[in-house]
């Protein structure tokens, strides 16, 4: 059985990245990449120091999106391209709005990611959810080029290994 319902109303999401509308609602957020569980800083997530977060569920975007890894770190990248690209694997947590603030600063939005919205399809769920996540919308061009993965691995065949953020 699914979780209480999550989708927010379009005034709730429409505000941009770092504002608080503190209704004190849980907004659903998609990660498909670092965060997820078994990644290296899916520990944001769990510590609780910045915010609530319940896992939902596992979850694939219904559309195709291009899942690169790109840039000195090898930073797992969602291109804002629907369209093109893989239906891409990752979770649902729905989060409070501290640390949905605390995430639009850890993914440097607006400047580095941009959060949006999409659907997804949620495990055991019929209907699709309407999820935030952070996309890429400004990258080089060499960038739609890359290795389209749908399943983000830190430690995975590609060969790219992540440079956590301590050591850069």
């Amino acid at each position: 059985m699914p979780g209480p319902e999550c989708k927010w109303s379009t005034t709730e999401t429409g505000a941009p990245c770092g504002t608080d509308d503190s209704s004190g609602r849980l907004a659903p957020v998609f990660v498909y990449g670092t965060l997820k569980t078994g990644q290296p800083n899916h520990r944001v997530l769990l510590d609780g120091a910045h915010g609530r977060a319940a896992f939902r569920g596992r979850a694939r975007t219904l559309e195709p999106y291009p899942l690169v890894i790109a840039g000195e770190h090898n930073i797992p990248r969602l291109l804002n391209l629907p369209g093109r690209g893989h239906r891409v694997f990752g979770e649902v947590y729905e989060v409070d709005e501290r640390l949905l603030r605390f995430l639009d600063e850890f993914e440097s939005c607006p400047d580095m990611y941009q959060r949006t919205r999409l659907h997804v399809a949620l495990e055991g769920v019929r209907a699709p959810l309407e999820c935030f996540v952070y996309t890429t919308a400004t990258y080089p061009p060499e960038w739609v080029h890359l290795p389209y993965l749908d399943d983000y691995d830190s430690q995975g065949k590609h060969g790219l290994r992540y440079n956590p953020r301590e050591n850069r």
